[in-house]
């Protein structure tokens, strides 16, 4: 765990480099004193989620906006003097308001199903030939359609991909999936920067992520191409790996665009809708790692291993694991440890924006290894790091009935959340009564004491 000093060590760095980035003034604002202070650009509530989504989909901008961000670097519409700084307060929205907008109508549709179910096939030509009635082309994964009767009009929208060769992050402007969960998170990898909507049916064995029913999908499809639905941004984490220390060449990940290599092919890079898990691996000895916060040493963590995880995550393995359940709206990272060797290790959340790294510990008897939503699992040696954050990408999953009640439903549906008998409501006379005796029992009682005393 954290000692007294761990607070004061910080991650080695390029000093010149790292005053390149999250130091920037913008142009325009003034200082009154203290000139050599530096500018950071960090806002209150992290980073500020893209709005548009995909090429032809963004949100929908409500005049009604509830909360205040006091922001360093966002759009200004007041200016305030604190100290040597004019800095700018600006206006959030309010989640519930978010709303589907279509800038232009959609031509390109993504439609993704669960393999192996003979019940999903059946449905996923239904889908495909409702999606051609709408005049959509439809981009379907290779060999998904070639047992299936198709008309020669929905062969001739259709387009297949491979989704580790072929980029799809221009051409898609809607997505419906038919599957569970993994069927939606598996959606999201193929886009590591802006995702289209994604209308989710579930088809799967849980689906706490996919609310709508196939028996509703023909209305459920016309309300999402009118632009008739609300979204629930889902925030993703941007994770990045760099070996013996290379990754430095980058002071914050936020500038790093997914995918980029940036001055080595050795860095990767992954979105991430769930959680990213830090384990031993094949190991028998301990995880252990170091627990970095925007480059300052927090902790040393010594277990089974460690879940960062965004709030959509929280109802997934980190809940598993002991950590409270949020709302995917809610902007947080949560850290939780796994089966730490200590008692008072109890999972915490973290800011949206913050910058987490993870190493392994000098110390370690062996290596650590990272898995991203399940998937590409990667060994993390001594000197590599991973570097993790908010993205400002995040998943816009439409809702079928509003954010809270798809949430709340999901809680009770599939976790079966705070589900139990009641309590069976009292006899009111019979327990009058019974109170009652009990009283003159007990009176009775303490009066024959008193005599015999």
């Amino acid at each position: 765990m954290a000692d007294s000093d761990s607070c004061d060590k910080m991650l080695p760095d390029d000093s010149s480099a790292a005053q390149s980035v999250d130091m920037r003034k913008p142009s325009g604002i003034h200082r009154r004193r203290g000139a050599d202070r530096q500018w950071k650009s960090k806002s209150l509530y992290g980073v500020n989620p893209s709005t548009q989504l995909g090429p032809k989909a963004a949100l929908c901008q409500d005049a009604t906006l509830s909360a205040v961000d006091i922001s360093f670097n966002s759009c200004w519409h007041a200016l305030l003097t604190y100290q040597c700084y004019v800095f700018t307060v600006s206006t959030i929205q309010d989640p519930s308001s978010q709303k589907l907008k279509w800038c232009k109508a959609p031509i390109n549709a993504l439609v993704i199903r669960k393999p192996g179910d003979r019940e999903v096939d059946k449905v996923y030509k239904e889908v495909i030939e409702l999606l051609v009635s709408k005049n959509l082309r439809l981009y379907v994964e290779e060999k998904t359609v070639d047992d299936m009767e198709l008309s020669a009009q929905c062969v001739s929208m259709l387009t297949q991909y491979n989704g580790e060769r072929d980029n799809l992050s221009d051409k898609v402007d809607f997505i419906v999936t038919l599957g569970g969960d993994g069927t939606l998170i598996h959606a999201s990898s193929l886009f590591q920067n802006s995702v289209p909507p994604i209308l989710a049916f579930n088809m799967g064995s849980l689906g706490f992520l996919t609310p709508f029913d196939v028996d509703g999908m023909g209305s459920a499809v016309d309300k999402a191409l009118a632009g008739e639905m609300s979204l629930t941004l889902r925030t993703r984490l941007k994770c990045v790996i760099g070996q013996k220390n290379e990754s430095d060449c980058v002071p914050h990940i936020k500038d790093l665009e997914n995918g980029q290599t940036h001055k080595s092919s050795r860095l990767a890079s992954y979105s991430v809708v769930n959680e990213v898990v830090i384990d031993r691996g094949p190991s028998p000895y301990l995880c252990h790692i170091e627990l970095y916060v925007d480059r300052r040493h927090i902790t040393s963590v010594q277990g089974d291993g460690l879940i960062i995880s965004t709030p959509t995550g929280s109802t997934a393995y980190a809940a598993a694991a002991g950590a409270s359940m949020m709302h995917p709206s809610v902007p947080a990272i949560l850290v939780v440890p796994v089966c730490a060797h200590s008692l008072s290790f109890r999972p915490i959340v973290l800011p949206a924006g913050v910058e987490i790294t993870i190493m392994v510990s000098p110390d370690a008897r062996n290596t650590a290894w990272a898995a991203f939503d399940g998937r590409c699992r990667t060994e993390l040696k001594h000197g590599d790091s991973l570097r993790i954050t908010t993205s400002i990408y995040p998943l816009p999953s439409l809702c079928k009935r509003g954010q809270l009640e798809d949430w709340f439903g999901s809680l009770a549906e599939c976790l079966n959340w705070n589900v139990r008998k009641s309590q069976k409501a009292l006899d009111l006379e019979l327990h009058s009564n019974t109170t009652t005796t009990n009283s003159s029992a007990s009176l009775d009682s303490l009066a024959d004491e008193l005599t015999l005393t």
